[in-house]
């Protein structure tokens, strides 16, 4: 590895991205040719086969994951050493790269708004997805900064609460339990299609924790959905009732096309995390805003009525 190049690393990383030669010398810039001769000159320096040729285009080999986690770790102290050297030469300009869980856009977008008023020039790039998205970005060096709930076990890393994330039960206005005002069981739900969001997914996790054991929790009682807006429309359309993010429907119940039910032990709140990966230093950009979203990102957090 000491032999090494920047190209070669860089093929390497492509490489692995797209599973084909011609997209990654697409991305890269360089003829197919160019890029293939990379990795045979580096192939051939380590004496180790780094991809193995599937139907599905080129796959790392164990070799070929070591070598791509120790060249996507370069890149990412390159770009960190960038913009310090930046800093230090007093330029007001940077950029980082938000990896968001899908639930956080309803509100990131007013909280990236107030920062770059206080960071005019900065460069952002935001990434939304789902639970296991963000945290394949993150695990890949793809962002600098995560926000969501719970951070990955499986990769080292900081944390930092930065507000409250309330879970409630909703259901369209006319349901027969929307206009009980006193405290329920949950044993009144019992009858009801539960709406969910995909295995895996945070809330997921939320909803399985708060009806376990209950018949709610039967497969035969749930319908899946593959986002929060799908869930709120089929809520809407009377297919049955959601646990979700108070986050995501603060327009919907102003308008008046949800209901909160007032179900015992609700809400739910977790927390709204901020996680960056310890091998990866934060440089200045990210740090202004690591500092800033700690300071004031619960300010931008929907405010729901009833909660």
């Amino acid at each position: 590895m000491r032999d090494a190049t920047l190209r070669q690393l860089r093929s390497v990383i492509a490489i692995a991205k797209s599973g084909k030669i011609v997209i990654a010398a697409n991305r890269l810039g360089l003829t197919p040719p160019a890029v293939t001769e990379q990795l045979r000159l580096l192939e051939r320096d380590l004496d180790l086969r780094l991809f193995d040729r599937t139907k599905s285009g080129l796959r790392p080999t164990d070799a070929g994951h070591i070598v791509l986690e120790a060249a996507m770790r370069i890149e990412a102290l390159i770009q960190d050493t960038t913009e310090q050297l930046q800093s230090l030469k007093g330029l007001e300009t940077g950029s980082i790269t938000i990896g968001v869980v899908s639930t956080a856009k309803y509100f990131v977008p007013r909280l990236i708004h107030a920062f770059i008023q206080t960071v005019p020039s900065v460069e952002i790039r935001l990434l939304v997805g789902n639970r296991e998205e963000t945290i394949a970005a993150l695990r890949d060096y793809e962002i600098d900064i995560a926000m969501m709930g719970r951070p990955p076990s499986d990769i080292v890393t900081s944390k930092a609460c930065f507000g409250p994330h309330p879970y409630v039960l909703i259901t369209r206005p006319d349901h027969p339990l929307a206009s009980r005002k006193r405290v329920m069981d949950r044993s009144v739900l019992i009858g009801n299609k539960l709406l969910v969001r995909e295995e895996g997914s945070g809330s997921r996790v939320t909803v399985e924790k708060f009806f376990k054991g209950t018949p709610l929790a039967h497969p035969s009682s749930i319908i899946e959905f593959g986002s929060n807006e799908t869930i709120k429309q089929a809520v809407m359309a009377g297919l049955g009732i959601a646990l979700i993010s108070a986050h995501t429907i603060e327009l919907e119940i102003e308008a008046g096309y949800l209901s909160i039910l007032n179900i015992k032990d609700l809400p739910v709140v977790r927390e709204w995390n901020l996680v960056h990966r310890l091998d990866k230093g934060l440089g200045p950009t990210a740090t202004a805003f690591w500092t800033y979203a700690l300071k004031d990102g619960a300010k931008h957090l929907p405010q729901v009525p009833g909660i």
